[in-house]
């Protein structure tokens, strides 16, 4: 048997493995959330650590903490923040609400760590407690949507990192291919003729507007209700705790972080996430939506469109010898529609809120993360592996821009609507292009003139 430690708290006393850095509120949460493999994204954490050590800063600042407490929470603080003991926050993303259990894990963790600091054994919590040194000042109700404005901040800026990577090696492939003559279509039929060059550039440009969307949510998740604890009325605070915190915590993750102007509004609501999962679901429709094209565009060889070609990343079968698939396309539609799942589901969490408070958070900031990072990962990958090794076949594309029939609609000004659509159905029916059905009008014209 495992050597254990007898905590207690307010339901009781439990037994805690003596190696856990964790607690018993953490080790109760482990017991009951059995859920799924999900698990707090990293990001979080990280941004959990670095709230603790604003807060112990502050509170010292304030006379509430004693320097010795402050320096040894300071320091349990920035090894997490530094990426160890990342093994003692293995809680379910589906876990009790508001996020209780995942503030919990910080606090004992942070607070077991300050204790073997100074000197003294896992569970001493006479000397650091969790909930009142390490927790001072705070609640799980203005800690928890802190921790994700900031890691959704961090994230959503990668992310707009990535698109515009995206967009730039769109409008490359747009200058390259200027003259690259072919047929638009519409409803998957012959339209107007157009340039493959001027295909990517409208591709670039809605990725573009997608990521404006996305960097103008990035705003209100600057507004933080640190300091509310609670209910948002900055219950059992020092004086000037709030603002202090918030100062130190800019510093700290090197972010313009600001103070709400209504803490109790910031936590009823979660209205900026829901913005900002509105805005990463947008780009993913638009992501998409040029994914499905690309797979059209490079479908055949010999029996689809064939108006590109993808990069050969892997063998497309494990049956029919030389197919290749658009094996990245195909990914980044998947990856697209596992972030528009996410933001329906964070669109009902974002109403189902009561009162001073949603207890909904713990699944957003599950959802939130991974949607931020899932399409990050998925707009690199598409950008680098597929769409700056794409070429183009000029010989298929003039093809199809002299075959198709949407050329008729040159001949509007000339001939009428109904005397072009006339052109056009004896071009569909005879097989032959617009142009081959001009001349040949015109040959007979000159005939009987």
């Amino acid at each position: 048997m495992e050597p254990t430690r007898l905590e207690r708290d307010p339901v009781g006393e439990r037994e805690v493995p003596a190696s856990a850095l964790y607690g018993i509120q953490t080790a109760r949460a482990l017991e009951t959330f059995r859920i799924s493999s999900l698990r707090a994204h990293p990001g979080l954490i990280t941004a959990y650590a670095e709230i603790k050590k604003a807060a112990a800063l502050a509170n010292a600042e304030a006379g509430a903490l004693d320097d010795a407490r402050r320096d040894a929470i300071v320091r349990a603080a920035e090894e997490v923040i530094g990426g160890q003991w990342r093994d003692q926050f293995q809680l379910d993303a589906f876990q009790a609400g508001a996020g209780t259990s995942t503030n919990m894990n910080v606090n004992e963790v942070i607070a077991n760590r300050a204790l073997e600091i100074l000197g003294r054994a896992r569970g001493d919590y006479a000397h650091v407690n969790p909930n009142d040194h390490v927790n001072k000042s705070q609640s799980t109700n203005d800690t928890m949507p802190t921790a994700i404005r900031i890691a959704a901040a961090r994230l959503a800026r990668g992310l707009v990192e990535a698109g515009e990577g995206l967009a730039s090696a769109l409008d490359a492939k747009a200058a390259e291919w200027k003259d690259v003559k072919k047929a638009g279509r519409t409803h998957l039929h012959d339209a107007t003729p157009m340039t493959l060059g001027q295909e990517c550039a409208a591709w670039a440009f809605n990725v573009r507007r997608a990521v404006a969307r996305i960097r103008g949510a990035q705003d209100g998740l600057l507004d933080l209700p640190l300091g509310g604890t609670a209910i948002g009325t900055g219950v059992n605070t020092p004086p000037g705790f709030a603002a202090l915190a918030v100062r130190r915590l800019a510093e700290i993750t090197g972010l313009p972080l600001r103070e709400s102007a209504d803490r109790i509004a910031s936590q009823q609501s979660l209205g900026d996430f829901v913005a900002l999962s509105g805005a990463v679901r947008g780009l993913a429709v638009e992501l998409s939506k040029i994914a499905n094209d690309l797979r059209l565009l490079s479908s055949g060889p010999h029996t689809g469109l064939d108006e590109i070609e993808l990069p050969a990343l892997q063998p497309g079968s494990s049956i029919m010898p030389g197919k290749v698939n658009p094996v990245v396309a195909e990914m980044t539609n998947m990856a697209c529609f596992h972030v528009i799942g996410h933001d329906v589901a964070i669109t009902l969490c974002g109403e189902a809120g009561q009162l001073e408070l949603n207890v909904m958070l713990p699944y957003v900031a599950y959802a939130l993360l991974d949607s931020l990072d899932v399409l990050a990962a998925a707009v690199r990958t598409l950008d680098t592996t597929t769409i700056r090794g794409m070429r183009a076949h000029p010989e298929r594309c003039a093809e199809y821009a002299a075959r198709t029939v949407g050329a008729a609609t040159m001949l509007n000004e000339t001939l009428g609507f109904m005397g072009a659509a006339e052109v056009a159905r004896e071009a569909i029916a005879s097989g032959r292009t617009v142009d081959e059905v001009m001349a040949e009008r015109k040959t007979r014209n000159d005939r009987r003139s």
